[in-house]
């Protein structure tokens, strides 16, 4: 696997000053902006709770904005500097999650797996449903009931799928399309994988009523999608020009000028005396790949 550490930026996205550039008064700014920040949040989440108050009482067709206004305390004007709509409303923390979840990904140690990465960041989505599971609860039997909002959930999942795809891809030589590169192909799917796993595992912590500890069942359905696809993102690749493959079993190549994309790979072979295990990895792989590596070679045998 050919890591790429520079995530895509529009062309006109201005420099960030360097430490020594930076002048004294950015400091209260940057207080005052996170200030602001904090204000909007806490307001988007008293009008969210006084939405679904006020759906789960009187129903979500005869709910108005004015009414979520009204029991929130602020003016129907206020209501609408956060929200486009009512059914916006019971959703406002997906926009500030996403960006917590791409802050993950923007600050991955330089050798941790890119579906490591991709996991890592997707746990945010979970926090966010766990810090309220009441309020969570809630809104999932409303996104059941009401087809608006449960439009409007898939599009909000659909926005980390394409967050999480855009990260994966971005960590393969897209331009290396000979045949049998089939990581393009491989980042989506895991990517997609990642967030089937997560959306598994919190439908069906919200159906035992938030109960249970949905931080380990999540752990464990990530481990199935990394053994999936964790040692295929990357096998099969040659480097230009090489007449012999790699194989994608084992990660071992048959002659001079393979490369082993990976970070980690294992065979067991048979031996005098009998089986043996015979692991590659690079010296700066981390130790859970090459782990998970070998794991996952001992139980084929």
């Amino acid at each position: 696997m050919q890591y790429v550490q520079i995530m895509s930026q529009p062309a006109d996205a201005p420099r960030r000053p360097s430490r020594s550039a930076a002048s004294a008064p950015d400091a209260p700014e940057s207080a005052a902006g996170g200030r602001a920040a904090a204000q909007r949040l806490k307001m988007r989440r008293e009008l969210a709770a006084a939405a679904m108050e006020l759906f789960a009482t009187k129903g979500y067709e005869a709910t108005t904005v004015d009414e979520i206004a009204a029991t929130a305390g602020v003016a129907r004007r206020t209501f609408f500097r956060h929200f486009r709509s009512k059914e916006e409303a019971i959703f406002p923390d997906h926009d500030d999650t996403l960006v917590r979840a791409e802050a993950v990904l923007n600050a991955a140690p330089p050798h941790e797996h890119p579906l490591d990465t991709v996991c890592r960041g997707i746990k945010e989505v979970m926090k966010m449903y766990a810090s309220s599971p009441a309020v969570s609860v809630e809104r999932y039997r409303l996104t059941r009931e009401v087809p608006t909002l449960r439009e409007r959930e898939i599009a909000s999942v659909a926005r980390y799928e394409r967050l999480f795809t855009r990260y994966l891809l971005g960590h393969f030589d897209e331009r290396d399309h000979h045949t049998g590169n089939d990581d393009p192909l491989l980042a989506e799917v895991a990517a997609s994988a990642v967030v089937t796993a997560h959306n598994h595992v919190l439908r069906r912590w919200l159906r035992a009523g938030g109960q249970g500890d949905v931080e380990a069942q999540l752990d464990h359905a990530f481990d199935i999608v990394r053994e999936t696809f964790g040692s295929g993102i990357g096998a099969g690749r040659t480097s230009p020009g090489s007449s012999t493959a790699t194989s994608p079993a084992t990660g071992t190549g048959t002659g001079t000028g393979t490369e082993r994309s990976s970070a980690a790979a294992a065979q067991v072979r048979t031996a005098a005396g009998g089986e043996v295990l015979v692991a590659l990895a690079r010296t700066d792989a981390p130790l859970p790949e090459v782990m998970r590596t070998i794991e996952q070679a001992l139980k084929k045998r």
